[in-house]
C-alpha cells in the first residue's frame, strides 16, 4: 500500500511563516511538515522573553527510563509514536501491515542536513529527534516533573522531526548554544520549535541559550510560533521508572 505524505496527518502540520527579504531565513524548502500543530502561537522572537533563565541543573539521575518508555502510543491511535511521525514526515510512504508501520520512505529533504534521505525499516538511516532533547530538559525543569509529564514531553509531536540520523548524532543533547543544524535555512523553523517547547513545558533556558535562540530569530522576526500536539500530561495507563 502507498500513501502519500499527508494524509490524515495533514490537517495539524505546522505551517511556519518567514518573513519576507530576511537573510539566512528566507527559504524554507525542508521536505518535512515538522512539528505537528498550527502558527498561531506569535513571534518566536517575543515568546523567548516568555522563558526562565536559569543555570543548567546536575545531569545526575538521568535516563530515558524516566521518559517511559520508548515511543509509547500516548494519543491511542493505534500505532506507536515513532510511525506517526515518519508517515507525518516522509514522503512516499509504504506500510507493511496495515496503516502503522511504515516500511519505507523519504525525506525529500533533510531538514537538518538539506539532502535526500531514503528511510528503509531496520536500517538507521532516518532518526526521530527530540528537537528539545530529554536529557537537556532532565536538566532544566524535567527532573522535577511526575512520570506523565515527561512520557508526555517524550512523545509530544510538537517536540518531534524525522531527521538525517548521521547529522542528528552530531547533536548529542545539545541546546540552541551548542548545535544548530547545518541547513541554515532550516535554523529559524529548528530554534522557533525549540521556544515552543520549552515555553509550552515550562522548562527554562540558560543565560547563553536564550542568547543564541534571540541571535538567530532576530534575523527572522517574522517566524511564527508553532503550538499543538499533544496534552502535557500521558494517560494514566503509562508509567516511567
Amino acid at each position: 500500500m502507498v500513501r502519500l505524505r499527508g494524509g490524515a496527518a495533514a490537517a495539524a502540520v505546522v505551517l511556519f511563516v518567514v518573513g519576507a527579504g530576511v537573510s539566512g531565513c528566507k527559504k524554507e524548502t525542508t521536505g518535512s511538515a515538522g512539528p505537528q500543530g498550527t502558527a498561531a502561537g506569535g513571534a518566536a522572537l517575543t515568546a523567548v522573553d516568555s522563558l526562565t533563565v536559569k543555570g543548567r541543573a546536575p545531569k545526575t539521575g538521568y535516563s530515558r527510563a524516566r521518559f517511559g518508555t520508548a515511543w509509547a502510543d500516548t494519543d491511542s491511535n493505534k500505532c506507536d509514536t515513532r510511525d506517526d511521525i515518519l508517515k507525518r514526515d516522509l514522503k512516499n510512504v509504504k506500510f507493511t501491515g496495515g496503516t502503522c508501520k511504515v516500511v519505507s520512505g523519504a525525506l525529500e529533504p533533510d531538514p537538518y542536513s538539506g539532502k535526500e534521505v531514503t528511510y528503509r525499516r531496520g536500517r538507521s538511516l532516518v532518526d526521530i529527534d527530540h528537537l528539545v532533547a530529554l536529557s537537556d530538559a532532565w536538566q532544566k525543569g524535567a527532573k522535577y516533573w511526575d512520570a506523565s509529564k515527561r512520557i508526555a514531553l517524550a512523545n509530544d509531536p510538537l517536540n518531534l522531526l524525522s531527521v538525517d540520523a548521521s547529522t542528528n548524532r552530531s547533536k548529542g543533547d545539545g541546546d540552541t548554544a551548542t548545535w544548530l543544524p547545518p541547513n541554515k535555512g532550516y535554523r529559524c523553523t529548528y530554534v522557533a520549535a525549540q521556544v515552543a517547547v520549552k515555553k509550552k513545558y515550562g522548562l527554562w533556558v540558560t543565560g547563553g541559550e536564550k542568547a543564541a535562540m534571540k541571535k538567530v530569530l532576530s534575523e527572522c522576526p517574522g517566524q511564527k510560533l508553532p503550538s499543538g500536539g499533544n496534552p502535557t500530561q500521558a494517560p494514566k495507563r503509562f508509567s516511567a521508572n
